[in-house]
């Protein structure tokens, strides 16, 4: 497969799963507002201030707005053409890539792209977030879920899907351990945890749709070491990081032809391992290190993935296919 194409296809999948994630972390977010609607400003900016540094935007943030405000936030994170990581950025992004590559992809899951692309640059857009905002993120959440159903339901099992289902698992993978970063606080040693910070993991939980499933495990009662443990180390559900490694590493291995237990390239090779340490892990071992530092450094290890998968079918491809071309018209030129 082109390099090129596979890029494409690659953040194609990344954006879409980038802005489902954003809609899914301000949609909870502000219903917990709800319950907290006494709270003055300072409280207020303090509450929101987490969800900006998730996204690693918080300076650009400060740049363009005047203070921290639900509103202020909730603009930036999902209109905001100039955040890179805003939910319209996101699917306007995911939409050039796979324009580029519109014979790789079926004509369903084009036009499910295109309709919220265009739905999202609408004044229709605009007029629901205002007036019902719970109903605007359902919309993106709802189209982001059918993107994925028609990716699986529709694409052949080709190179070209794997490197969309590598996009999406790496992408969610690395939400899911911000997602996490935001409560970090809360588990710090001798830290007692408040009613304010059950509400706060709760949310967590939902932002990942995890309530259900973490409800079934564990009840009602939200421990967030219960918390961390099943978004970080679950190898059932398929946000927790884990699973996300698991499918990742599947799909490389998927592309290259390679068995499980070996490696033909650096990509391979860091997911193998970070699949494993996160298999023998326990929650136990990452919040004595400290849930921050653990999550900083799964961090670095997925982006160390996801630039070695970069410099293996992108850019080394890219060089060879343009040695080829090179090489062809000093051929024709001696012709």
């Amino acid at each position: 497969m082109l390099s090129r194409v596979a890029n494409s296809l690659y953040w194609m999948s990344r954006y879409v799963e980038r802005a489902e994630n954003t809609a899914r972390l301000v949609d909870v977010n502000l219903q917990l507002m709800l319950d907290a609607s006494k709270l003055d400003d300072k409280a207020i900016a303090g509450y929101w201030a987490p969800i900006l540094q998730s996204s690693g935007d918080d300076e650009f943030f400060d740049k363009l707005y005047p203070k921290v405000t639900g509103r202020n936030v909730t603009e930036f994170l999902v209109f905001q053409a100039d955040n890179s990581n805003s939910i319209l950025s996101s699917i306007t992004q995911a939409r050039e890539n796979a324009r580029t590559v519109r014979d790789q992809i079926t004509a369903e899951l084009w036009e499910e792209l295109n309709r919220l692309y265009l739905f999202l640059n609408s004044p229709k857009a605009r007029s629901m977030w205002r007036q019902s905002p719970f109903e605007f993120f359902q919309e993106i959440r709802s189209s982001s879920l059918l993107l994925q159903g028609l990716t699986d339901a529709t694409v052949v099992r080709n190179e070209g899907w794997s490197f969309a289902q590598a996009g999406r698992y790496i992408e969610r993978a690395d939400k899911t351990s911000r997602l996490l970063d935001v409560r970090h606080a809360s588990l710090a040693p001798g830290y007692t945890t408040t009613q304010t910070d059950a509400l706060g993991w709760s949310a967590v939980l939902r932002s990942c749709s995890a309530w259900d499933g973490y409800k079934a495990l564990h009840g009602g009662q939200v421990e967030p070491k219960l918390v961390a443990e099943y978004l970080l180390l679950s190898e059932d559900f398929p946000r927790s990081v884990r699973f996300c490694v698991q499918q990742l590493n599947t799909s490389l291995r998927r592309i290259s032809g390679v068995a499980e237990g070996r490696f033909s390239n650096d990509a391979e090779r860091l997911c193998g391992r970070l699949h494993a340490e996160l298999q023998f892990s326990t929650a136990e071992e990452i919040l004595a290190r400290g849930l921050h530092d653990y999550i900083d450094e799964l961090q670095g290890k997925l982006n160390a993935i996801g630039e070695a998968l970069f410099q293996t079918y992108i850019l080394q491809h890219f060089a060879l296919q343009q040695e080829d071309e090179i090489r062809q018209q000093e051929e024709q030129q001696q012709q």
